[in-house]
């Protein structure tokens, strides 16, 4: 055996190089029962690599259009969150439980609107947001080892996912106080203008928004207006924590969501 084998610090090396810190991932179930909408949907568990070695309670993000998360055959790409999670892993930054709740496909746009829209109808957001009230957290935090408060519970998504994150931020201040807002389809429900004037939390709100240049005529200066709103020191916002993260390059398209996923991980859930 060469001096360099011998070496403590060569063993290490060995040793760090074998270990995975890829999240485990599980899938909850196939057809999960929606009981609010009648329907079903597949929903996965994103676990922190060293999860069934610890004894450790963790912080949540339920995610929003599961099947664009890190299906590598996802037909519009994916935001790789398995890698991005398995990069943070190796700074340490592994102490967060992801759950990945699927889109319900042709009913997408209905589940995740929150407000009737002259084109789509009713929307059934606010179902949807009692679906994961009354239904998917208890039943998460009953499964998996996690820090239950507002404090350690965050949701996100992109485009239609992004709206329905940011209602539920305005309107379930008891369940989430970490939201990740990606490009967010503010078009289609002009009244979360309305709610974000009066909102003010009476607890801290983190709140990260991510928009692109590219993505439409609209879309900046519709980000803009709900930046200028929430961050109006007039309007008794001091709760809120705001990150606004602009990509003039940027497009809808997932390629930009997966770029921003780590960054705005980060920002929510890891600052020191």
């Amino acid at each position: 055996m060469n001096e360099l084998a011998k070496s403590p610090t060569f063993a290490v090396q060995i040793m760090e190089a074998t270990v995975t810190h890829y999240p485990i991932i599980e899938l909850i179930e196939e057809a999960y029962e929606i009981p609010q909408l009648k329907r079903k949907r597949r929903i996965s568990a994103l676990l922190p690599h060293d999860y069934h070695v610890s004894e450790k309670r963790y912080p949540v993000l339920y995610l929003k259009d599961g099947q664009n998360l890190f299906d590598e055959n996802a037909p519009f790409g994916n935001w790789a969150i398995d890698r991005s999670l398995e990069s943070l892993a190796r700074e340490g930054l592994q102490d967060i439980i992801v759950i990945a709740i699927d889109h319900g496909g042709e009913d997408r746009i209905a589940e995740y609107l929150p407000y009737f829209n002259s084109n789509v109808g009713k929307g059934e957001g606010e179902l949807y947001m009692q679906f994961m009230r009354n239904t998917l957290i208890p039943y998460v935090n009953k499964k998996y080892r996690t820090l239950t408060s507002p404090a350690n519970t965050g949701i996100g998504g992109s485009s239609m996912g992004g709206l329905i994150s940011l209602y539920a931020g305005l309107n379930h201040q008891d369940l989430f106080s970490r939201l990740m807002v990606f490009s967010p389809s503010l078009w289609i429900a002009p009244r979360i203008f309305q709610q974000a004037e009066r909102f003010n939390p009476k607890l801290p709100v983190h709140l990260y928004i991510y928009a692109g240049g590219k993505e439409s005529a609209n879309h900046m200066p519709n980000v803009n207006r709900l930046k200028g709103i929430l961050m109006d020191k007039n309007k008794g916002f001091e709760n809120i924590h705001l990150k606004l993260s602009l990509n003039p390059e940027g497009t809808h398209s997932e390629h930009h969501w997966s770029l921003e996923f780590p960054k705005a991980l980060k920002w929510l859930y890891f600052r020191r």
